[in-house]
């Protein structure tokens, strides 16, 4: 049975902001009305539509923004801006806000949690007891312990920095790199990413998406961080080559692979998508 799109919307992420927000604004929503297409909803409000709540990376680009000449802000729910296109709104005058640091602090344990998981092997494990495995297999691999890993963190900004604080505490060495030194900041600073990857054992990737970090995490890199190497990203798929990467999964060049953003298109590459789903469900990678 095909699942009905409103009710699966209503269970979602935006159904936690209707209640709140409808008590004081007049929520236009074109996902609950099935019978119009996007462009035709923002088409016949237009002149009244003075706000768009943005959830997720959903782009926002300016051809939508046209169908609006009353707009006057953007509100993100994420971190990232880059889904929005920030020279159109600029040339109108839009304001575009994003979530800022909100969600510092649970991206940061969300990362240790994964770096975790992915060392001690705790969902790999849990899968091999639960499938049966060990008659044909055998005593299952030992996992590594996080105490004393050299962890180079792509970007010390707001989930950096609370990554590296967590880090610590395990007894983690700490690296980073970032557009600039940042003053008063311990870590040692490397002015490029192969640099950083090659000086450690896990890269945590948490920087924006922008022209220049576009694929930052290249083959040059994943050479440098080397087989044994584990890849952390929280930040936006397309920091990561992705072909270049499946190359390196396939021939066994990366031992994890820990990944919360992908971009779509590659998702649509069948000869990918096995390795793809194991990277998101976040799966070891052998």
């Amino acid at each position: 049975k095909k699942p009905n799109r409103d009710d699966a919307y209503r269970r979602g992420a935006p159904g936690c902001f209707n209640p709140p927000l409808s008590e004081r604004f007049t929520l236009l929503d074109p996902l609950l009305h099935s019978a119009d297409s996007t462009h035709s909803f923002l088409s016949r409000h237009a002149s009244s539509v003075r706000a768009i709540l943005c959830l997720g990376p959903s782009p926002l680009t300016s051809d939508t923004l046209s169908l609006l000449p009353a707009l006057e802000i953007v509100v993100g729910s994420t971190a990232g801006i880059d889904h929005v296109d920030l020279q159109e709104c600029r040339r109108r005058g839009i304001l575009v806000t994003n979530a800022g640091n909100a969600f510092s602090e649970d991206g940061a344990d969300y990362v240790v949690g994964l770096l975790v998981d992915v060392l001690r092997r705790v969902s790999s494990i849990d899968r091999f007891v639960r499938n049966g495995l060990w008659p044909d297999h055998g005593a299952y691999p030992l996992g590594s312990t996080l105490g004393g890993k050299r962890v180079g963190i792509v970007g010390l900004g707001s989930i950096g920095s609370e990554v590296a604080k967590r880090l610590v505490p395990f007894g983690c060495s700490i690296a980073y790199t970032s557009r600039k030194k940042k003053p008063g900041v311990s870590y040692p600073f490397y002015a490029n990413v192969s640099g950083l990857a090659a000086d450690s054992d896990v890269l945590i990737v948490c920087c924006a998406l922008t022209e220049e970090t576009h694929h930052m995490i290249n083959k040059d890199v994943m050479t440098a961080l080397g087989k044994e190497g584990v890849i952390i990203n929280v930040g936006r798929g397309a920091l990561i080559d992705e072909k270049e990467l499946v190359h390196f999964l396939v021939r066994g060049s990366l031992v994890e692979l820990v990944l919360m953003c992908l971009r779509t298109s590659l998702m649509c590459q069948r000869s990918c998508l096995h390795w793809i789903m194991l990277c998101c469900l976040h799966m070891l990678l052998w």
